[in-house]
């Protein structure tokens, strides 16, 4: 979870009990912290640019132009089109456990700078240029972006003569990387649904289909009809990890879910997703979660 920093509470001044903002304005962006001390509804909100809005604490229920309400919790973060309006409810806020959320204004100038660099690296695999992001797309955000997030909430509020600079360059990373987890949950949902559409989403069905066989870039570039280097960095450039990260990822997925099973062993659950050796299991999976295999089973045990 985002944390605010101790400067903010220093620095800000609560004069609203409902959606009180704190403003830190740089050339290219603006970031707002809104925190609210009491339940409330319809709640109204409207930015003259794009926003990244991402949740600190607390929970909101969204509602947003053409799509259903939704709720709204720390981890996760949504994309809103310039002059959209916002209507928001707040069913726990209390003064005890205030609401917090971040709203990064974005200029439009730097949305399309980060899309040309992305452009200039290759196009999608389909011949179709990048464009910005599709707005109100609701996500939650992976390590990379929390970091970027964390870090320009430092940088907006740290007293630097370069911080326009910093500010510029990481929100160039974010929006680069929030478009690669887009276009990653597009072939996540069309390996599901369609995977002959297009080469990667029939990869993605053939590294789930077959997670526990010895998977390479060689193997899955053949799948593809495509040439191992093409493969590898149209890949990397369209989901923004390497083949071999995603299975990776993706055994990790499947191992997390058996270890919540109490009849499963931790070496049926490594051996069933793919992994050969209970020593690289654990180092990765402790690297990616932060807990050893053993202590999220017995973990997840207690809690079920």
């Amino acid at each position: 979870m985002l944390d605010l920093s101790t400067a903010h509470y220093q620095n800000r001044k609560l004069e609203n009990l409902v959606e009180n903002r704190t403003v830190h304005t740089l050339k290219n962006a603006e970031l707002n912290i809104f925190e609210t001390h009491l339940q409330a509804s319809q709640v109204l909100l409207k930015f003259q640019q794009p926003v990244l809005a991402s949740m600190l604490k607390g929970k909101k229920i969204m509602h947003l132009a053409d799509s259903p309400a939704f709720g709204f919790l720390p981890g996760e973060s949504v994309i809103l089109p310039a002059n959209e309006l916002m209507c928001i409810d707040f069913p726990e806020a209390s003064f005890q456990n205030p609401t917090q959320c971040l709203a990064l204004a974005l200029s439009e100038e730097k949305l399309q700078e980060a899309v040309n660099l992305l452009n200039n690296r290759g196009l999608k695999q389909n011949g179709k240029e990048w464009s910005v992001m599709d707005y109100n797309y609701h996500f939650t955000n992976d390590i990379a972006i929390y970091q970027i997030l964390q870090r320009l909430m430092f940088v907006f509020t740290e007293n630097h003569p370069s911080k326009d600079i910093f500010s510029d360059l990481l929100i160039q990373e974010l929006v680069i990387r929030i478009l690669q987890v887009e276009s990653k949950s597009m072939y996540l949902q069309k390996a599901t649904t369609d995977p002959n559409n297009d080469r990667i989403s029939f990869v993605i069905k053939y590294i789930r289909d077959n997670i526990t066989e010895d998977l390479n870039v060689d193997l899955l570039s053949q799948k593809a009809f495509m040439s191992a280097s093409n493969f590898y960095r149209t890949f990397k450039h369209e989901l923004g990890s390497s083949p071999n990260d995603f299975i990776i990822e993706e055994r990790l997925k499947i191992a997390e879910s058996l270890l919540k099973d109490p009849k499963v062993s931790i070496k049926e659950a490594y051996l069933a997703s793919g992994f050969n050796s209970f020593s690289y299991f654990s180092r990765i999976f402790k690297k990616k979660k932060n807990i050893s295999p053993s202590e999220y089973k017995v973990k997840s045990n207690f809690m079920a």
